[in-house]
């Protein structure tokens, strides 16, 4: 295939999804991931792709061919702000001597940080999260069990039960919400989110108000099983109707260092 081929293919690739990995276009393309990788600059250079940590995604202002949810390597450089915010509320919601929970992905990996030198016990199947904790942090730490699944960065068995692990608080990240639920394009995230709710008094969500407009193919958890929601002040009156009619309590964290 010559580089014109490749780079039209590339072109094609990035309409219909918002994020491919350098190998998941090794693996469509069947070339070398410096090939690749030359493709991309030339591409992004030319304004015909973005290029984002460990992939590419649609040039701004360009909307992918399905409104989908992104994947941890490119979520975790967006709406930063945002994110350290909501960990800043959602280290609030946490006393010394408790256990929590803490899932995989990017806006949780902030409160991870937080957390770090707390006198705490924390169950994480994150794998960034129990590297940065392992190394940096003096916390309890409890990593999950299985295989180390890299695209979405968490440690999982596909076949096993919940863990025997049992928290005050299960937070979790979400790729979309919407009144079916917590959304997820991931299966594995999904059994993991729904195995790891089964081990905790209450279920707090980290969302930035982005992902009441994202939309993902699977339903993780239904509304009715969350307790907590923490967004920031981007919410929209019409998402937090929809939170509040379920019972669900809403936590607005404030960026620009205001008060949560």
């Amino acid at each position: 295939m010559n580089d014109f081929d490749r780079h039209h293919q590339i072109i094609e690739i990035v309409k219909e999804r918002p994020f491919a990995s350098v190998r998941d276009l090794q693996e469509m393309l069947g070339v070398s991931a410096a090939t690749i990788r030359r493709d991309i600059d030339k591409l992004h250079d030319g304004g015909q792709v973005r290029k984002v940590y460990g992939g590419i995604s649609a040039p701004e202002g360009v909307a992918s061919g399905r409104l989908s949810a992104r994947y941890y390597d490119e979520n975790r450089d967006l709406a930063v702000e945002a994110k350290r915010a909501i960990a800043a509320t959602a280290e609030t919601l946490i006393r010394d001597g408790d256990s929590v929970i803490i899932h995989g992905g990017s806006t949780c990996f902030q409160l991870g940080v937080r957390l770090a030198k707390r006198n705490i016990r924390i169950f994480t199947n994150s794998m960034p999260l129990a590297a940065y904790l392992g190394e940096r942090g003096t916390c309890q730490l409890v990593v999950a069990g299985g295989d180390l699944h890299r695209e979405p960065g968490i440690i999982q068995s596909a076949g096993a039960a919940a863990p025997a692990f049992f928290a005050t608080k299960f937070f979790v990240g979400t790729q979309g919400v919407s009144v079916s639920g917590l959304q997820e394009s991931h299966p594995l995230l999904v059994k993991a989110i729904q195995d790891l709710s089964t081990c905790a008094d209450q279920i707090v969500v980290l969302a930035d108000s982005r992902k009441f407009a994202t939309r993902a193919r699977n339903i993780a958890l239904p509304l009715s099983r969350i307790g907590t929601i923490i967004t920031d002040d981007g919410l929209k009156d019409a998402d937090a109707k929809m939170l509040v009619d379920e019972g669900i309590s809403i936590l607005i964290a404030q960026l620009n260092g205001g008060d949560a």
